[in-house]
C-alpha cells in the first residue's frame, strides 16, 4: 500500500472512531444515575429492552441514533430523541422496534422524537414490517408543545398511522412498560395486541393529580389505570404480566405464530464475499473531498465475488451503471465515478458532476432495473450537474429532469449510502431524503449541502463584505481572511454527518465496511412488501 493510502486509512478510521464514541455517550440517555434510577424501580432501561426482545445470535440496526444531537440544549439535550429504534430479528422474523428511553426527561416526546417515531412507522409501513412499541412515556414535552401538537406530521400522525398499517394488515404490538398518558395512551390501543407490566405500567387520559384538578375526584393511579384495571376491568388491555422480562417473552412468543408474509420476489443466491478486503474501503476513499478518486475499487470492496455486469460501460462515464449482487441478492448501482474521464466524444469531464450523457444512461438504466424488478441502490459522492453555456445549450436540465423523473416513479425499492459529497441538485439526482430511499446512511466522511463549504463560504463572504462596503466599512485582505475562516467554519458544521443524522436527513452513520449488511437487511426488509404499482415516467422533455 502506498503512502496516500495509509494517509486515507488513517484519516477514515479517526472519522469513525470519532462517530462511534459519540455513540456511545448517546448510549448512555439521560446518564448513568438515571438510568440506575430505572432498574431501582424494577424495570429494565430501553436498550436493555431492546436487547431482550431480539434473537441474542442477531445484530439490530439502529436507526436514528443520532437523533437531535446537538439540539435542545437549553432543555439539557435529548439524546437519540429520547427513543430507540431498531430493526431486528424477533424468532427470525424482522421488526421495527420502538422503545421509550423513560431516562430522557421521562420518556418525553420532543418534536424530534415524533420525527423519529414517524421515520420508524414508515420503514414498517413501506416494507409491510411488523411493529413493536415499548411504551414507557411521559407524554409530550409541554415547553415545546407547539412544535409537536397540532401539524400533520407531529404527533397525531402517529395514530394515524396506527389505523393506517392496521388496515393493511401489517403487525403491531404494544407493551406498556411504565407510564402510558394523554393523547399517547391511544397508540397501544390502536395496535393489534397489547400487554401492560403489572404495578409499573399505567396508561389512562389524565392521571390522578388532574382528575383531582378536574372533576374533584380522588383516586391513586395504580386504581385510576393500573394493569389490573385495564385488563379485569375496563378490557382496555388485553395481557397482563408481571414484569419486563415476562411481557417481552410474551411478545416473543405472540411473533413465534404469526404466519409467513409474501413476498416482492426480489433475487438473492448463495451470497459470495467480495474478492478485495472490504478493509480497504478506509484508504481507497481520499482524506479530502475535493481529491479525485476511481470509484470502481470501492464497488469491488462491497458487491459480491467483486463482480460487476457494467450497464453502456462507454458511455455516461461519470456515472457508474452496473448490476451486481450484496450478499447474495440482485440490485442495480448507480455510482458517482470520482476521477476525471474521457467522454465519447474526447473531451475530458470532471469526476463527481453528472454530465447530459451520464444522466441520460442513468434514467435508462433505472427503467430497466424496474422492468425487471430489482432494487437499486445510489452510491453518492456527488457535487451536482455540470454548468456552463456548453452544458445549458445541449439541455443538462432537461437530462437531468429526465433522471429525476425515473427515480422518483421507480416502483422497485431504492437505497442510498452517501460515502462522501452529496451537494446541490446531485443530492437530488442521486436519491436524497426526498425521494423515499427504503433506507438512507452516511459514511463518517459525507457531507450534505447545496454546495461545498469553500465554494458557499466565498459566496456568503463576498456578500457581507459588498454589505460593508456599501455602509462605508472597508475591510482589507486579513479581515477577509478572518471572516472568510468564520464563516466556512460554521457551514461546515452544517455539511457535518452528525448534523444530517441529528435532523434525521440520514436514517444512520455507519462504519463503511458494514455497507454490505446495511444494503442486505434494508433488501430483505423491502422484499416483504409485494410491488403493487406499475413503473411510468409520465410526461417527458424528450
Amino acid at each position: 500500500m502506498n503512502l496516500s493510502f495509509n494517509k486515507n486509512e488513517d484519516h477514515n478510521k479517526l472519522l469513525w472512531s470519532s462517530i462511534r464514541q459519540k455513540f456511545v455517550t448517546i448510549t448512555f440517555g439521560g446518564g448513568k444515575k438515571q438510568l440506575q434510577k430505572i432498574r431501582d424501580q424494577g424495570k429494565m432501561t430501553a436498550r436493555e429492552r431492546v436487547k431482550h426482545l431480539i434473537d441474542s445470535d442477531t445484530e439490530a440496526l439502529e436507526i436514528g441514533a443520532f437523533a437531535a444531537q446537538g439540539m435542545y440544549e437549553k432543555h439539557k439535550g435529548c439524546p437519540a430523541a429520547g427513543v430507540i429504534v431498531v430493526l431486528g430479528y424477533i424468532h427470525k422474523r424482522l421488526c421495527v422496534i420502538v422503545a421509550n428511553d423513560a431516562s430522557v426527561k421521562a420518556g418525553a416526546w420532543f418534536p424530534m422524537t415524533g420525527k423519529k417515531n414517524l421515520r420508524a412507522q414508515e420503514i414498517a409501513l413501506e416494507n409491510r414490517l411488523p411493529i413493536i412499541y415499548l411504551v414507557d412515556s411521559a407524554g409530550v414535552f409541554l415547553p415545546l408543545q407547539d412544535e409537536i401538537f397540532p401539524d400533520k406530521e407531529h404527533f397525531g400522525r402517529i395514530f394515524r398511522n396506527n389505523a393506517k398499517m392496521s388496515s393493511k394488515g401489517i403487525l403491531q404490538i404494544a407493551a406498556i412498560m411504565g407510564s402510558c398518558v394523554a393523547g399517547g395512551a391511544y397508540l397501544p390501543i390502536m395496535s393489534d395486541e397489547s400487554l401492560i407490566v403489572d404495578k409499573t405500567g399505567s396508561i389512562f387520559l389524565a392521571g390522578s393529580y388532574l382528575v383531582k384538578a378536574a372533576i374533584g375526584e380522588s383516586i391513586d393511579n395504580e386504581t385510576l389505570g393500573g394493569a389490573t384495571t385495564h385488563t379485569e376491568i375496563s378490557g382496555v388491555v388485553d395481557y397482563k404480566v408481571k414484569d419486563d422480562a415476562t411481557a417481552l417473552d410474551h411478545i416473543r412468543a405472540l411473533m413465534n405464530k404469526v404466519g409467513a408474509p409474501e413476498t416482492a420476489g426480489f433475487n438473492r443466491i448463495e451470497p459470495i464475499a467480495p474478492k478485495r478486503d472490504e478493509n480497504e474501503l478506509y484508504g481507497l476513499l481520499p482524506s479530502s473531498r475535493n481529491q479525485p478518486y476511481d470509484t470502481y475499487p470501492i464497488l469491488e470492496c462491497l458487491v459480491d465475488d467483486s463482480e460487476l455486469q457494467e450497464y453502456k460501460k462507454g458511455y455516461g462515464k461519470t456515472l457508474i451503471t452496473a448490476y451486481a449482487r450484496i450478499d447474495g441478492w440482485s440490485l442495480g448501482i448507480i455510482a458517482n465515478q470520482r476521477k476525471v474521464v474521457k467522454s465519447s466524444q474526447g473531451e475530458m469531464q470532471l469526476g463527481g458532476v453528472i454530465y447530459g450523457d451520464a444522466a441520460d444512461k442513468a434514467t435508462r438504466f433505472i427503467a430497466n432495473c424496474n422492468q425487471k424488478k430489482i432494487p437499486l441502490l445510489f452510491l453518492q459522492d456527488v457535487t451536482g450537474f455540470i454548468v456552463g453555456s456548453k452544458a445549458e445549450h445541449s439541455g443538462i436540465i432537461k437530462d437531468g429532469a429526465k433522471m429525476v423523473n425515473a427515480m422518483s416513479n421507480s416502483v422497485v425499492p431504492k437505497f442510498t449510502v452517501i460515502m462522501g459529497n452529496s451537494y446541490g441538485a446531485g443530492n437530488y439526482a442521486m436519491c436524497g431524503k426526498a425521494f423515499d430511499p427504503r433506507l438512507i446512511v452516511a459514511w463518517p466522511s459525507a457531507e450534505m449541502a447545496v454546495m461545498g463549504g469553500s465554494q458557499a463560504a466565498k459566496v456568503l463572504m463576498q456578500i457581507e463584505a459588498s454589505s460593508r462596503k456599501k455602509k462605508g466599512e472597508l475591510i482589507d485582505e486579513a479581515q477577509q481572511e478572518k471572516l472568510y475562516k468564520k464563516i466556512k467554519e460554521g457551514y461546515d458544521k452544517q455539511t457535518s454527518p452528525i448534523h444530517a443524522a441529528s435532523h434525521l436527513w440520514t436514517d444512520a452513520i455507519i462504519d463503511p465496511i458494514t455497507t454490505r449488511q446495511w444494503i442486505s437487511r434494508g433488501i430483505e426488509a423491502a422484499n416483504q412488501a409485494p410491488i403493487e404499482e406499475t413503473f411510468n415516467m409520465g410526461v417527458l422533455q424528450v
